[in-house]
């Protein structure tokens, strides 16, 4: 008998709790099982989960197959209709101990094949913390999940539920441990971040977290903030990105569009010139902060103009690393009600922002040639700088380290040292 494979679609905050599921599962003694952790985020995720289920099955036709994740919060009935599928759990269950334990081969009959909450009345993040993933170099910590705000295109609250905050003594002590553990690099990681601590006592902000950790682990090297709503940014967090040099120049921000009526059909919380003030004073604190972000291309009755003023955001906001998403309708979302653009508007709109994309990233890339950098190595032949750029090495360098690299080309969409 064999550990369960685990596949997993979507986030990093699924990656994340694909790693925190192995352990859950090892330890209840689950065996032989295929594992599908799915994404909601669009149409096209649920599809690919469906697609990998059915592959699957074919190449193991006896093995018990469990689904789980945001796509099986959201359509549990989808999934449980599935000839492939032996079990549907929810976000909640399949953080729990006991849900692996019924599981457990000799009670996989015996258990119900959908188990799957109203995520809604859950109140605390799940207690299973793990010690990180992935590399050997970085590390991710989950400091929230859910989210409050019910953007017209998003199915994720209803697959994540209500924002709840991980405590920050919980997170400190974590990443201690981390550190402990020879992690050079630790991530915050959420599906709202900047919604953390609005639901703890005092409703301490992100910028206070961030300040705390830097402050309680001053043996941390690096630390970074994933995806962040750049509206929500606080007081405490504009000045660690002024004064902390340990938390890294990168931002992730969820700005969807860069147009302001297209935002509020959105139900945004900002408007574009939000977004270029934030990235205008960012960079004002700290000149070598560099820009990921999230905008979609061809939402429902999004004129031309209005995708040019998506299109002049990338420039206006000196974004660097773009995730473009072609709009593709959810069920159940006030957007997919809304009168659609046609598919290969919205395509070629996509191609355009990516293609503008990759202008910035050839633009950040050649700034770099001739500057020296701190380069995390996450395998012996390539690494990180502080803003998140690909270095490649022509020789071994020491994995998990960080070491000081002259950047002489450029290769691809990679620095070369």
């Amino acid at each position: 008998m064999s550990a369960p494979r685990f596949t997993t679609l979507g986030c990093r905050l699924n990656a994340y709790e694909t790693e925190a599921m192995k352990e859950l599962a090892e330890a209840a003694g689950v065996r032989d099982a295929l594992v599908v952790n799915t994404c909601a985020v669009t149409s096209e995720a649920v599809r690919k989960a469906r697609q990998e289920i059915r592959k699957l099955r074919r190449e193991n036709p006896d093995a018990p197959l469990i689904v789980t994740g945001c796509a099986a919060q959201t359509e549990p009935e989808t999934f449980a209709a599935m000839p492939e599928v032996t079990h549907v759990i929810g976000n909640t269950e399949k953080m729990q101990a006991e849900t692996w334990a019924g599981l457990a081969p000799d009670l996989i009959g015996e258990t119900e094949a959908v188990r799957v909450d109203d995520i809604m009345s859950v109140t605390e993040t799940a207690g299973h913390l793990i010690d990180g993933f992935g590399t050997r170099s970085r590390a991710y910590v989950q400091v929230q999940n859910g989210c409050d705000h019910r953007c017209t295109f998003c199915i994720i609250p209803y697959g994540r539920g209500n924002s709840r905050s991980v405590p920050a003594g919980v997170v400190v002590d974590q990443i201690k441990r981390l550190v402990d553990r020879g992690y050079n690099e630790v991530v915050l990681t959420g599906v709202d971040l900047t919604s953390w601590g609005a639901d703890l006592p005092g409703e301490p902000r992100l910028g206070d977290l961030v300040m705390r950790i830097l402050r309680l682990v001053p043996d941390l090297p690096r630390l970074r903030i994933s995806s962040i709503d750049s509206i929500e940014a606080d007081e405490n967090l504009m000045l660690a990105i002024a004064t902390e040099t340990r938390l890294m120049p990168h931002l992730h921000l969820s700005l969807q569009a860069g147009d302001d009526m297209i935002l509020k059909r959105m139900k945004r919380r900002h408007l574009r010139d939000d977004a270029i003030a934030f990235c205008e004073e960012a960079l004002r604190l700290r000149p070598e902060m560099t820009f990921g972000a999230d905008i979609i291309a061809g939402f429902p009755t999004e004129t031309d103009a209005m995708f040019e003023n998506s299109l002049r955001l990338v420039r206006e906001c000196h974004l660097t690393w773009l995730h473009v998403f072609p709009y593709s309708p959810r069920p159940g979302t006030p957007a997919a009600r809304m009168p659609a653009v046609a598919g290969p508007v919205i395509k070629a709109r996509a191609a355009e922002l990516r293609k503008a994309g990759d202008a910035q990233v050839a633009r950040h890339l050649e700034a770099q040639v001739g500057r020296t950098h701190q380069v995390l190595l996450e395998n012996p032949r390539m690494g990180r700088t502080e803003q998140f750029t690909e270095v490649q090495f022509t020789q071994d360098q020491p994995e998990g380290q960080i070491v000081s690299a002259r950047i002489h080309g450029v290769a691809g969409h990679q620095l070369a040292a």
